[in-house]
Order: C-alpha cells, then sequence, then structure tokens
C-alpha cells in the first residue's frame, strides 16, 4: 500500500472501513500530500505485519484529527517523517503505539506539525531508535510533550530535534530532561 493515495491532493474523504490490512508490510506515503484530507477513520485497519510507516501522513496540511489507536506497530522499524507538515493536525491520539521496540529511525516524525499542542508519546519504546534528528521540528504550538521513558542510549543523531518548537516547551525540556 506504499504511496497508494500519495499526490491524491484533491481527495477530501476516504472510507477506509472495507480495507483488508491483514497481510499489508508497506504503507509507506500512503497518504502524502493528500492536503485537501481533513480526517480518516482507521478503526478496521491491521498493522500487525507493517513494517514501513515512513511519510505516511506527508504534507497532510488540512488533516485535523488523527486516532492511531488500533495500530499495532510491533514491526514497524520506520517511522521517519511520519506526520511530517501536518500543520492543521491538533489531535494525534497515538496512545497505543507501544509496540515500538523495532523502530530505528524516527527523523523529522512530527516536523513542521505547527498547530498541535499536545503530544503523548509516554508509551514509546525508544531502545533501537538512532535517529531522533528534527523530530519535533517546527512544532511552534507544542507545550505539552511527555517523554517519559524517552531513551536516548542508541540514538547517534539527534540534529534540531526541537528546533522552532515554542519557548515555553523549551523550558519544560530543560527541567525535565538530563542528557
Amino acid at each position: 500500500m506504499g504511496f497508494m493515495f500519495s499526490y491524491c491532493s484533491s481527495l477530501k474523504e476516504l472510507n477506509l472501513n472495507n480495507f483488508n490490512t491483514n497481510n499489508v508490510t508497506h504503507m509507506n506515503s500512503m497518504f502524502s500530500f493528500c492536503s485537501s484530507l481533513k480526517e480518516l477513520n482507521f478503526d478496521y485497519f491491521n498493522t500487525t505485519n507493517v513494517t514501513k510507516m515512513n511519510h505516511m501522513f506527508y504534507g497532510c496540511h488540512r488533516l485535523e484529527k488523527l486516532n492511531l489507536n488500533n495500530f499495532n506497530t510491533i514491526n514497524v522499524t520506520d517511522m521517519s517523517y511520519m506526520f511530517n507538515y501536518c500543520s492543521s493536525l491538533f489531535i494525534l491520539n497515538l496512545n497505543n503505539f507501544n509496540n515500538t521496540i523495532n523502530i530505528t529511525n524516527m527523523v523529522g516524525m512530527f516536523n513542521g506539525c505547527s498547530y498541535l499542542k499536545e503530544l503523548n508519546l509516554n508509551n514509546f519504546n525508544t531502545n533501537n531508535v538512532t535517529n531522533m534528528s528534527w523530530m519535533f521540528n517546527g512544532c511552534s504550538s507544542l507545550t505539552e510533550l511527555y517523554l517519559n521513558n524517552l531513551n536516548t542510549n542508541s540514538v547517534t543523531e539527534m540534529n534540531g530535534m526541537f528546533d522552532g518548537c515554542s519557548n515555553e516547551l523549551k523550558m519544560k525540556l530543560k527541567l525535565n530532561i538530563r542528557i
């Protein structure tokens, strides 16, 4: 399903209820540059076998809400640029992203999510992540970022990780993160 709806910039609605995703391994760039989509329903998606979710929602400028609670991310290795430039996104539910042990790449994951005010990543297991560069770059409205279980032992690149974030968030991070 990689690039399946990529560059469908006029697409405003999409019913995904009858999709059988049981054997899908690649969802990379699936909705990239679907710039007219405001909301998607993933209640019936089975992502157990998916290994690539990079660029999945890249450039979905009008996407406002995403509930990815049903996503099983146990086999995913790449989430780079997953929500890159989702500049209207203000609700992002990733509470069940607790099987993230195999992810190695989170570069630019939330880059340009300028409307997002709160993000809870407490469930993320980042033990094997090596690249977190630009992960929150340009998240200028982000004031609440929950990273209680952030493990950076394997990370080799963190360039610009919080560049362009709000001063309020940077102050909270400075007080709470020990590197």
